[in-house]
């Protein structure tokens, strides 16, 4: 008679030691407190730079310390908000367009100044507008070549000169960089060679800032919804 195998005994899972056991609620520990601390460190930071930054133009005997015996953090963040609510109300004002008309007359006879104020007046305006020239789609697209797909914001249809100089109609898409979102290359191609995604302008800022690394939560396509639907 041949002899049965012998049975392979299982060792029972290995607990893991103290530095392990350490080291996994340090790493767990740091999920919840870098982003935590990161943010309330820049709120600090920022908020004090604009301290240091506005307070100096404020006479002294109207500063809140002579008043309160403590120097207030934020205190300039508020007069900065007040300040520019107050300037946006008289800019749309006559008054105020009218003087914003002679101001941008005088600089646009300064040959490097209007060079600068017109270039950071476009970027303000087409950040910070609230009409419809902004990025209100994200979308795939093959670049730099077929076969690799990058993410890009859908910014609209092409206009002017470009469009007179094409026999179809383009969209255009900027494609960031990564990290750095704020750079990157501005495609215009056909709308039938862009495949449009679900997630929002945010989530894809995110993706590409964090180099693929923070994923949005997929949305459930209305197809997928008509079928829980009638399962249910």
């Amino acid at each position: 008679m041949s002899r049965p195998e012998p049975i392979p005994l299982q060792l029972p899972p290995r607990k893991p030691g103290l530095l392990a056991m350490l080291r996994s609620n340090f790493l767990a520990g740091l999920v919840v407190v870098a982003p935590i601390g990161i943010t309330v460190w820049l709120i600090w930071t920022l908020t004090g730079w604009m301290d240091s930054w506005v307070l100096p133009m404020i006479p002294a005997r109207w500063r809140p310390e002579n008043y309160i015996g403590i120097n207030l953090r934020g205190v300039g963040v508020v007069v900065f908000l007040m300040f520019t609510v107050l300037i946006g109300w008289l800019a749309k004002g006559w008054l105020g367009r009218s003087l914003l008309r002679t101001g941008e007359q005088i600089v646009s006879r300064m040959p490097i100044v209007r060079s600068i104020y017109g270039g950071l007046k476009q970027i303000a305006e087409t950040i910070l507008s609230q009409s419809e020239a902004r990025f209100d789609r994200t979308c795939l697209i093959e670049y730099p070549r077929k076969g690799l797909w990058g993410v890009g914001f859908v910014a609209g249809p092409a206009k002017g000169e470009i469009l007179r100089h094409t026999s179809e109609d383009l969209i255009a898409v900027f494609v960031p960089t990564t990290p750095n979102p704020t750079s990157g290359f501005l495609i215009y191609t056909p709308a039938s060679e862009v495949t449009f995604l679900d997630m929002s302008v945010e989530d894809a800022a995110k993706l590409v800032i964090s180099a693929g690394l923070v994923y949005p939560p997929a949305r459930p396509r209305p197809a997928d919804d008509t079928e829980a639907s009638e399962s249910e």
